[in-house]
């Protein structure tokens, strides 16, 4: 029996976003943490449809517009602390994310950061198998999760990889950032932070 893709937490929901962006080949995604440690791939648009953009799933092209869309939905959906993003080839975007959104809660985190990356796959691994992250059953999070491969580096570190151009990694990549976000947001007190923003729906 297929684990079960649970629907997102409700409206006004405080989260923090991870953002790995790609042009024309590998995947663009958005996954989210919430406070209690929640991982999730939140929906948009009239269809919900995930925010997870396979090329070749639009003509061979990241959809941007349809990027930018579920981005405002998103900080207008839930309470958003941080969304750390990975800013290649989406530098202009995430510049527009900031102004938008505050540049406090908007933030560039480059992975080809070895050893930021190494420490922050660490952290995810580790609250991962102590039960600190759950899962909303996402299939393609699941089966990126599946396809990583430890890459060596020097000084004893390693970052992630995929086995094959086809086998995609971003979801996961996604996943390590929104807990490394919602990580730092908690130690930054996000716990004692009051949002008081209005959400109408």
């Amino acid at each position: 029996m297929p684990p079960i893709w649970l629907p997102s937490p409700d409206p006004g929901t405080r989260v923090c976003l991870g953002f790995d962006g790609s042009e024309n080949n590998d995947w663009t995604v958005i996954r989210a943490e919430t406070l209690d440690g929640q991982q999730f791939t939140p929906r948009y648009g009239p269809d919900r449809r995930p925010t997870i953009w396979n090329p070749a799933e639009w003509g061979g092209q990241i959809p941007r517009g349809e990027v930018d869309a579920a981005v405002d939905e998103l900080f207008s959906t839930f309470a958003v602390a941080r969304m750390y993003c990975d800013p290649q080839d989406w530098y202009s975007e995430i510049g527009d994310w900031s102004l938008r959104h505050g540049d406090e809660h908007v933030l560039e985190w480059p992975t080809n950061r070895i050893g930021s990356m190494y420490d922050a796959i660490r952290r995810f691994e580790m609250d991962l198998a102590t039960g600190r992250i759950s899962q909303d059953g996402c299939p393609l999070t699941a089966t990126a999760m599946a396809n990583c491969r430890k890459v060596a580096k020097p000084g004893q570190k390693y970052i992630l990889g995929k086995p094959a151009d086809h086998q995609k990694i971003d979801p996961a990549m996604a996943s390590i950032l929104a807990h490394e976000a919602a990580a730092d947001a908690r130690e930054s007190g996000w716990i004692e932070d009051s949002d008081t923003r209005m959400f109408c729906f």
